[in-house]
């Protein structure tokens, strides 16, 4: 039995003395490494497994931590964690307390800058670069590992024009396997195409060198020693170089390859078959966004002037559905959540009822095209905002709590928070009947809790709040489906005739009437939100007691100021002061006064 290599890699110098030979042994060790603890512990699979070599190559021909090494997105950096001294930490991977899921610069000098969105790598090893020039290092590497979905954003491309009028020693490795989440789309896409399939590599039809960057490539990413002549060779070369690497995403385990969208992070597996492994078989509410992609093929069927578009989501937002029925009217645009909005508002302007659905963290990238481009015209576009609030094991990067705060501001714009799944049937339904507003809807990852879902559809009256339970003394004003986490905790408590519990819906417009009469009749407000504190639920409740003059006790429950981490959600909603003990408390120490 061949001695483990992996075993005495305890950083990138450990890599130095390694024969091919060996450094083939390890590609393969670390690839099972990966896939034994990410089969039980979960995570972002795909994309580490297909980068294993360029990895090892990487961190083999390149000084690191000297030379600075910046991945984007980070979905891909499991390798690059284990490589450089988090091995016997990496079975925390995601959890509370443990490894971060993402290249994170608190957790280590070889973490050279924070990621978990696309599209920031070139930006920032560029900026990387430019510093250590004005500094007089002219010998350190800035090397930015980019995929060919991240590559195509707004955001890249600006990077990219900045870097080729510079001198920068800048290395973008392109690394090109066809596929983010969901597969590349686009022009540039089918132009990376033509370039694997050409025999020849002339400057002719070449976007890179038009950039004036030195390109090389296409190598083969699973061939190391491919990669490390390559990567040498571009080490030499003077100013911006980009070398196009191409890989599969999966790499090594037959299901991620075969099926790359599931496999980006497949949950449990057998990490010996690859199988994914069931869970119980009983009946379960939905998933937010299911119900999302049911609906809108529903109203799509009724109302032909309906849109979907997405900013490369369309499984994780379930677009697919609309994709699937109705194919020229649900658009991937790929990673440009700015253009998605701005292409939404264009359609809006002709009369087309759109859709738009991205993930709440990813919403914030767009946010001077929701002011500008649609609130300012108030053009009536549909904004679905999936993942917001709390989401768990991605962390920091990955939390939609920053949209009620973000969004509450903005004139013109109405925000909805449904409360289960019938509710945001009934809101996808009002606003598509014509509503003279835009409209933001935000809701969270996961299952609700209504199993019957598919009640029929009703229109809901704007800014109008849902008495769920009726009380005396205290009320408790929730916001979305944390509505539920309120129901959990009277159901802790015996004196709940003395508590009312509103259901919000709308934080924009505010239910003002209902307001005043909570207001009237009741000695104390507790507000619950799965947000910000700060310009929130919370903050709006406060303006309004405080502009109206009235004299009441007020507590909030929500995200306070600072960056939430990532573990499971209850224990986050614990950690937040959201859990129906945290909350039960608050009712039982105003009833107790």
């Amino acid at each position: 039995m061949n001695k483990s290599i992996l075993a005495q890699i305890n950083s990138p110098e450990d890599l130095k003395g390694l024969s091919l030979t060996e450094m083939d042994q390890l590609s393969e060790e670390l690839r099972r490494f990966i896939i034994d603890i990410v089969a039980i512990k979960e995570g972002h699979l795909g994309a580490s497994l297909g980068v294993i070599e360029l990895t090892i190559a990487l961190h083999y021909v390149f000084n690191t931590p000297e030379d600075l090494l910046v991945w984007d997105v980070g979905h891909q950096a499991y390798g690059h964690k284990i490589l450089t001294g988090r091995r016997d930490k990496f079975h925390s991977n995601r959890q509370l307390g443990g490894l971060s899921g993402f290249p994170s610069r608190k957790e280590s000098p070889y973490d050279t800058f924070g990621v978990g969105h696309s599209s920031t790598a070139i930006s920032a090893a560029l900026g990387m670069a430019l510093a250590s020039a004005k500094d007089g290092i002219f010998d350190r590497q800035h090397i930015a590992v980019v995929g060919d979905a991240s590559i195509a954003s707004g955001m890249a491309f600006e990077a990219l024009n900045h870097a080729g009028v510079t001198k920068a020693n800048l290395l973008i490795i392109l690394n090109d396997n066809a596929i983010g989440i969901d597969p590349s789309v686009g022009a540039f896409k089918e132009y990376l195409t033509r370039k694997k399939e050409a025999k020849s590599q002339t400057g002719q039809d070449n976007l890179f060198r038009a950039l004036n960057f030195h390109y090389s490539g296409p190598v083969d990413g699973h061939n190391l020693d491919e990669l490390i002549d390559a990567l040498n060779q571009m080490k030499s070369i003077a100013g911006p170089k980009v070398l196009h690497v191409v890989t599969t995403k999966g790499k090594g385990l037959k299901q991620a390859e075969q099926d790359q969208v599931t496999y980006h992070a497949p949950g449990q597996f057998d990490p010996k078959t690859g199988e994914r492994i069931a869970g119980v078989n009983k009946v379960l509410p939905p998933k937010y966004q299911d119900v999302f992609g049911h609906t809108l093929v529903a109203l799509a069927r009724e109302n032909k002037n309906i849109f979907g578009i997405t900013p490369a989501m369309p499984t994780g937002s379930s677009l697919r559905y609309m994709m699937e029925a109705f194919p020229d009217r649900a658009i991937d645009v790929g990673i440009a959540e700015q253009h998605a909005v701005t292409l939404s508002a264009g359609l809006a302007t002709q009369g087309k009822v759109v859709f738009c659905a991205i993930y709440a963290t990813f919403f914030q990238r767009a946010y001077d095209q929701v002011i500008h481009d649609v609130c300012l015209q108030n053009l009536p576009v549909v904004f679905c905002l999936d993942r917001a609030g709390i989401v768990g094991e991605d962390g920091a990067t990955h939390h939609g709590i920053y949209d009620f705060a973000s969004l509450r501001p903005i004139p013109n714009l109405i925000i909805f928070a449904p409360r289960n799944a019938a509710a945001l049937r009934n809101i996808m339904f009002t606003a598509q009947t014509g509503l003279s507003h835009p409209i933001a809807i935000r809701y969270p990852r996961g299952r609700g809790r209504l199993i019957n879902w598919e009640t029929p559809m009703e229109p809901i009256e704007i800014g109008t709040a849902e008495v769920l339970k009726k009380g005396s003394d205290i009320a408790v004003l929730s916001l979305g489906t944390i509505a539920d986490v309120v129901t959990d905790a009277l159901d802790l408590l015996d004196n709940t005739e003395m508590v009312t519990h509103v259901d919000m819906r709308f934080l924009k417009p505010l239910d003002q009437g209902l307001l005043h009469e909570l207001c009237k009749n009741h000695k104390a407000i507790i507000t619950v939100e799965d947000g910000s504190l700060m310009g929130g639920l919370s903050s709006a409740i406060a303006e309004f007691v405080t502009i109206n003059g009235y004299s009441i006790l007020l507590k909030s429950h929500g995200v306070p100021d600072q960056f939430v981490p990532h573990g499971k959600p209850n224990e986050l909603y614990a950690l937040c002061g959201l859990s129906p003990k945290a909350i039960a408390y608050s009712i039982q120490s105003i009833l107790t006064v």
